[in-house]
């Protein structure tokens, strides 16, 4: 698949999905798991959460500055490994915190430092795209 179809097809979808998820997990943690356990582990499902959903945005801009790149392939090339690293983000830290809160397992936590990684990695290569413009 080359970079242009992902730009334009998958990275909507991408956004839809997951904008889809983060609201649906954000209510699952305020409406049916908030009674079922501690305040304490609420405030990781909260920050997972809200990571999550600033990471929905930020794939939506990729969605964005994909398809206004189509005259320049590279440059769109390096929104979609943007993307696809702002995926990985979500899914290590808001995933590793999510399972963190229903599972109790506390190494679970050092996934999100991954995560953290994926997400300032895809930040930087959001910033080359544009540069590249």
């Amino acid at each position: 698949m080359s970079s242009n179809y992902i730009g334009s097809r998958m990275l909507p979808l991408f956004v839809a999905i997951n904008g889809f998820l983060v609201v649906a997990l954000g209510a699952f943690g305020a409406h049916g798991l908030k009674a079922l356990v501690a305040p304490e582990a609420m405030h990781y499902w909260q920050t997972g959460v809200r990571y999550h959903m600033f990471h929905v945005a930020a794939l939506l801009a990729c969605a964005f500055v994909a398809s206004t790149c189509e005259a320049r392939p590279r440059a769109a090339r390096w929104a979609v490994l943007a993307a696809c690293l702002f995926l990985l983000g979500i899914l290590f830290f808001s995933g590793s915190l999510y399972l963190l809160v229903l599972l109790q397992k506390g190494w679970l936590g050092l996934s999100a430092a991954i995560g953290g990684v994926f997400f300032l990695l895809g930040w930087a290569s959001l910033t080359i795209c544009i540069l590249r413009r």
